[in-house]
Order: C-alpha cells, then sequence, then structure tokens
C-alpha cells in the first residue's frame, strides 16, 4: 500500500536548512493497512484508470486525501450539504455551512508539518494558498 510521508528527512545524504517542510515522498509496502484499506486503495486506482481511459489525466489525488483526511481524524460529513436552486435565494446559513465544510476539508487535508501537498495538475490549483489568507 502506498503511504505519504511529509517532513521526513533522516537521511545523512539530505541537507536541509528548513527541517525539511513540504517535502513529499511516497513508500509503497504491499503488506500495510487492513483488507479494507488496500480495497480502498484498489477503487482509488481502478478510479484513476477509468478516468484516464475517458482522457482525463489528473489523478485528483485520490491516495493523498484519503490518508490525510483519515489521519486527521476530521469528521467531513457532520456537516449536512447545502443545496440551493438556481430561483432560491441566499441565505446567511448556507454560506456559512458552505465556507465551514470548505475550513473543514482543508484543515483535513493539510499535512503535519503545515503545507498542502498536492499534484497542482488543475484549474484550482491556487485555492489552499487563497484559503490560508482568509
Amino acid at each position: 500500500m502506498w503511504k505519504l510521508k511529509t517532513a521526513e528527512g533522516n537521511d545523512p545524504y539530505l541537507f536541509s536548512t528548513n527541517n525539511f517542510v513540504g517535502r513529499q515522498t511516497w513508500e509503497f509496502n504491499p503488506d500495510a493497512g487492513t483488507p479494507e484499506d488496500q480495497q480502498e486503495v484498489e477503487n482509488a486506482r481502478q478510479y484513476f484508470l477509468n478516468r484516464q481511459k475517458d482522457g482525463f489525466q489528473a489523478s485528483s489525488d485520490l491516495l493523498m486525501r484519503k490518508q490525510l483526511i483519515k489521519e486527521s481524524g476530521i469528521d467531513l460529513l457532520s456537516l449536512r450539504a447545502t443545496r440551493l436552486e438556481e430561483t432560491e435565494e441566499i441565505h446567511y446559513e448556507a454560506v456559512t455551512t458552505t465556507v465551514k465544510k470548505a475550513l473543514r476539508l482543508h484543515r483535513a487535508i493539510q499535512a503535519k508539518d503545515g503545507h498542502w501537498p498536492a499534484d497542482y495538475d488543475g484549474p484550482l490549483f491556487m485555492t489552499p494558498p487563497l484559503v490560508s489568507f482568509f
């Protein structure tokens, strides 16, 4: 199973002036994880392969997001989704709930050292820095 490691530099040949903040490496261990975890990884892999056949090349960082959300322990489903019709008026509660959900997601996918690991291959690649400015 693949596991993302961030901000680790226990190698005598590596040197860092910022304590390896932002460094990302992937490690593979075929025996790691529970059977459910391994099935999730296989499902994400199949999802990526199917999308790639349709011409969509981005990985969407599914493995990374699943791992970071699981490690963070943040419950992303505790706030209900807000759906508005096109003609419906936007209320304060809908906006605050949506902003809370977005911030909770970005907090869940933030690495231990403070950066947001990402593939940066889509149109929203600047979303985490923009959220940090708010």
